[in-house]
């Protein structure tokens, strides 16, 4: 090889014999022709020497003169992850637009992503029973053979919403689940699951509601790995909501066909370690895997960090069936976020989240990831929760402790915010609102969940005067994004439409895969060609 830098290098020391040979005329060595040739996915590469330089052919010649050096498989953007998942929800891709809720992961959102052969979970949660059924209504206009998903949140302090959610699941056929924040099993997952069985005519078991689980705890994992609870099975049939069939064929199945690693995430997370939290997931998946033999087999997916093509393929290459994105997704213009909020989200860096209390779980001492920038959200959820755990009432809180939240956070007289709790909560669940009236201590927790709940709206709607109180889902998967497109036509955050993004997204996966091909066998690329860039 000459001494003068060249795109291309060899420097491996083995010998290996591919018997194949490439024209001289058809090996590329130019900068402009190796990206062309690495970016076309559906051809194969060949390295080889012209000359003195290491160039790329895609094709071999039965009469080729010079010797093959080294050689990546095509692989294209569907190809990668699990054949299963794609064949069980009907999709090209390996890929799960996860949900966020209050509509975030929007109707567009789900619509657009399942045109493109992509599965997305609508966001249902926070939103009460008649506005999901709406949404799904819409969607399964569009998409009336799929793809798509609907979120199923637990909730431990609104019961009535989770059942509600399921009851019109049911009713309208709803065929996929995404289930999120599950402590534990509830009787209203289970009923999901089990009221879609039914037996093939070969004696086997259809499985005809689907659920995708996220979780980031193993505890939590091995429950929805497993067949379902026998008590709450028992449960169900007194209720006469599943059949005696059901409850046998429940026994045969797990209660989840897809498992994601929640790593972390935006929303309800954890902070679990990526590299440390999807092979513990993997590992515990063929445990039970081999212990109960579920056909078809589970699966596990990966998200939570995901934020890049580098990142998307190494959940691949660890295992991940499937990735999921849902930080990203937020930013882009079908999301049911507001312009302000969208924009401050393509500007936002890898350290500009932090964690916050939780409004579904506030009383528990749940926290989620938002974003810091921009807003003051997560210092004020913080200082009601201090109240929170410090009184037992709203009566007990100092008065210049009370007029001080009156006035920056409320901007109303607590009375005032009581009564529009009342309302709000008589429409959304009277259960709660009949515990709350004779335990202050839970009033209390309404009056402050009145703030985190509608700050999350206000930043979906751009409620002017509030943006300092929006409270914004993102995990620090965004950052990455976002320094990844830098320079390119998707910084600019209304450029950005969900299906280009997962398609770059899988496609640098796909690219980096093939640049690693070459790399094992000596071949050394440049910055530029051993990169994917969105401008490519």
């Amino acid at each position: 090889m000459s001494n003068t830098p060249t795109p291309l290098g060899f420097t491996t020391k083995k010998s290996i014999d591919w018997a194949w040979k490439v024209n001289d005329s058809a090996i590329a060595t130019d900068q402009v022709a190796l990206k062309s040739a690495l970016m076309d996915l559906t051809k194969p590469l060949y390295v080889a020497k012209k000359g003195q330089q290491i160039g790329l052919a895609t094709q071999v010649a039965g009469n080729g003169s010079t010797e093959v050096l080294a050689f990546a498989q095509k692989l294209t953007a569907d190809d990668l992850g699990d054949d299963a998942f794609k064949k069980q929800h009907g999709v090209k891709y390996a890929y799960h637009g996860g949900a966020m809720a209050n509509g975030i992961a929007s109707v567009e959102l789900v619509v657009a992503l399942g045109k493109a052969g992509l599965i997305c979970s609508f966001g249902a949660a926070g939103l009460v029973p008649d506005a999901v059924e709406d949404a799904i209504k819409r969607i399964q206009a569009q998409l009336p053979n799929g793809p798509y998903a609907v979120n199923l949140i637990h909730a431990p302090s609104e019961e009535a919403l989770e059942r509600g959610a399921v009851e019109r699941f049911l009713k309208l056929g709803v065929k996929t689940v995404e289930a999120s924040a599950y402590l534990g099993l509830t009787e209203h997952i289970v009923w999901y699951r089990v009221a879609g069985l039914s037996k093939n005519s070969d004696g086997s078991v259809n499985i005809g509601n689907k659920v995708i689980a996220k979780v980031s705890r193993t505890e939590v994992g091995r429950r929805f790995m497993e067949p379902a609870p026998q008590k709450l099975i028992d449960k169900l049939l007194a209720q006469n909501k599943i059949t005696p069939e059901q409850a046998e064929l429940s026994k045969l199945v797990p209660m989840a066909d897809d498992i994601t690693a929640e790593a972390d995430s935006g929303g309800h997370t954890d902070n679990r370690p990526f590299l440390t939290l999807l092979p513990t997931i993997i590992g515990l998946r063929d445990e039970i895997q081999a212990k109960y033999n579920f056909s078809p087999a589970l699966r596990v997916g990966a998200g939570g960090g995901i934020g890049t093509p580098d990142a998307a393929l190494a959940a691949f290459n660890m295992g991940a069936a499937y990735i999921v994105l849902g930080s990203v997704n937020q930013a882009c213009v079908e999301a049911g976020a507001s312009e302000y909020t969208r924009e401050l989200l393509s500007k936002v860096e890898m350290a500009d989240v932090t964690m916050a209390p939780a409004a579904d779980m506030f009383e528990m001492g749940v926290k989620l990831q938002v974003v810091k920038r921009g807003s003051m959200f997560a210092m004020r959820a913080k200082k009601l929760y201090e109240l929170y755990i410090t009184y037992d009432s709203i009566e007990d809180i100092p008065s210049d402790e009370r007029l001080k939240i009156e006035k920056q956070i409320f901007r109303s007289n607590l009375d005032e915010v009581w009564a529009g709790t009342e309302a709000f909560f008589n429409e959304r669940d009277p259960e709660m609102l009949a515990r709350a009236q004779s335990s202050p201590k839970r009033k209390m927790a309404l009056i402050f969940r009145w703030y985190l709940g509608l700050s999350s709206r206000w930043s979906n709607t751009g409620e002017k005067g509030r943006e300092m109180d929006y409270q914004i889902w993102a995990g620090p998967s965004l950052g990455a994004f976002n320094s990844w497109v830098k320079g390119t036509y998707l910084e600019d955050f209304t450029r950005r439409g969900a299906v280009d993004v997962a398609l770059h997204m899988l496609k640098g996966a796909a690219y980096l895969q093939r640049v690693t091909q070459l790399k094992l066998q000596g071949v050394s690329l440049n910055t530029e060609l051993a990169s994917y860039r969105t401008n490519d």
